[in-house]
């Protein structure tokens, strides 16, 4: 087979080099344009662009790709089979969607039609979902909610956080997405369909997954300490507060539920608190901070301009006085 691949982050990799590694044929590699990523302003390839050269396999990074007409020439004079997008960035538009002779073929990090959109890892934690996976979808026009050729359904783990899980749908994904080739590529050889699954007929909720905004990774102290656990793990290691008028980004904490230890006395803290307070400093272990519910035990953390720091060497770095109060 004869194959386009569409995407961008290291998200990304782990599908491209199974795909490489295989029998088909990778032809081309479509990214985003090099970008500004850091302090030098110096402009740095995406990590599927810095793979594809390595490899080199031609690439094409397009500026903008709806109504390109030069672009879309040159994708269909390359006479591809399947074009296999993951976490390429933009939506494609119909008119390059029907270019492969045997469809666009995308994976999607979530159990669809839950979590369509930009960010389903990030919301799945956010939103404590038990379990998540990938799904094989035939594109289309809409915001994915193409027909299911394949799935896999994973459990969440407890600790799983953004790039655990993130590193766990990837390499599904390159697993999944090498079993939709050949299964494509059999079915083209047959002569016969893979029966595809309609969204609607899996009977999930359909939730949208916008984009992540700035606003988002601000720890707000009034939610439940299983909110602001779970946003920790959500948008980790991104999600921050504010202690003496310096960001901290907090990096792990844990609720301080009473599971079999003697917390109760921060609980009864809690009901004559108000949230985001620093109820107890715990030698060698951690800060205990008020929500609405129970406390939260921070265990590690970055203040701004510092290296992350946890337990005892945090508390040594903070300073903390019991009864400050960290904000949002």
């Amino acid at each position: 087979m004869r194959i386009i691949f569409w995407g961008t982050p290291e998200y990304s990799l782990a599908s491209l080099n199974i795909l490489i590694k295989s029998k088909h044929e990778v032809i081309a590699v479509v990214s985003q344009p090099d970008r500004k990523r850091s302090r030098g302003n110096k402009l740095i390839s995406s990590p599927v662009k810095s793979i594809a050269e390595q490899e080199s396999i031609k690439i094409y990074t397009p500026e903008t790709i709806r109504g390109n007409i030069p672009f879309i020439n040159e994708l269909k004079s390359l006479s591809c089979d399947l074009f296999i997008v993951i976490a390429y960035g933009k939506i494609l538009p119909k008119e390059i969607l029907e270019i492969p002779k045997f469809g666009s073929w995308n994976a999607h990090a979530s159990l669809l039609p839950r979590w369509r959109g930009a960010a389903p890892v990030q919301w799945s934690l956010m939103k404590g979902d038990e379990f998540t996976g990938v799904g094989i979808m035939k594109m289309n026009e809409g915001l994915d909610t193409g027909d299911i050729l394949l799935e896999e359904i994973i459990k969440i783990d407890e600790n799983d956080n953004l790039n655990t899980l993130t590193e766990k749908l990837s390499i599904l994904s390159a697993k999944l997405l090498l079993n939709a080739t050949s299964l494509l590529e059999e079915n083209i050889k047959k002569n016969t369909n893979s029966k595809l699954t309609k969204q609607n007929n899996l009977e999930r909720e359909i939730t949208y997954a916008r984009m992540i905004e700035k606003s988002d990774y601000k720890v707000d102290w009034d939610d439940e300490a299983i909110e602001i656990s779970r946003k920790i793990k959500a948008l980790y290691p991104r999600a921050n507060t504010t202690f003496r008028d310096k960001n901290l980004k907090i990096i792990k904490i844990k609720v301080l539920n009473c599971d079999g230890i003697n917390y109760e006395k921060y609980r009864l803290m809690v009901n004559c608190s108000d949230p985001g307070i620093i109820l107890a400093v715990i030698e060698n272990e951690g800060i205990v901070i008020s929500t609405k519910t129970d406390p939260i035990i921070l265990l590690e953390a970055k203040l701004e301009g510092k290296n992350i720091s946890s337990k005892k060497q945090l508390i040594q770095q903070l300073k903390p006085s019991v009864g400050e109060f960290l904000s949002d």
